[in-house]
């Protein structure tokens, strides 16, 4: 039998509920996860089945000063195990916790960490949208010629999958800030 395993998922930046619950979901089927790569691809090892709390937290100032950052976790009973595109992943036993706790007291803390997760990571897409994709898009639509026809359709198929994502992103955002109000 196997004692690994990879499983791709893919998870939105306002779906760390999502992940968290996957993941816990595969440990109380005894698959404890190691880490996140690429795109998606989670890895796990096999374990003995058990009911363990994930938790996501996104602060670049945290990985800015990691050795405090990670520590201050640990003393808190979290086990830190990676950092992965701004987030850093944590675990605890659930029989080691104290009631509902989380990294995040309260869902002001959260609503704080999604407009970082905005600051991070949309704001960057949003300027390689106008800047690069648009210009492209234009340049390439005005000139004749096959590659210009292709480079055109590559700009278009890039242009619709940043508006979905930007889409998607603003959905997800405005129902768990309205979900808070």
């Amino acid at each position: 039998m196997k004692n690994t395993k990879i499983e791709f998922r893919f998870f939105t930046i306002p779906q760390w509920r999502q992940e968290q619950d996957y993941l816990r979901q595969q440990h109380n089927k005894g698959w404890a996860f190691t880490k996140v790569d690429f795109i998606g691809l989670y890895h796990f090892e096999k374990c003995e089945a058990q009911d363990v709390v994930y938790q996501l937290d996104y602060n670049q100032e945290g990985i800015a000063n990691k050795v405090e950052y990670v520590q201050m976790f640990r003393d808190c009973g979290w086990e830190y195990l990676q950092d992965y595109v701004g987030y850093s992943y944590f675990r605890k036993a659930s029989s080691e916790m104290n009631g509902n706790e989380e990294i995040f007291c309260d869902d002001t803390s959260r609503l704080e960490m999604m407009k970082k997760v905005f600051k991070g990571r949309m704001i960057p897409l949003i300027v390689i949208f106008f800047t690069i994709i648009i210009p492209q898009l234009l340049v390439h639509s005005n000139l004749k010629g096959s590659l210009s026809n292709g480079l055109t359709l590559i700009f278009i198929i890039l242009g619709f999958v940043y508006l979905i994502l930007f889409t998607s992103f603003g959905i997800q955002f405005w129902k768990y800030w309205k979900s808070l109000n």
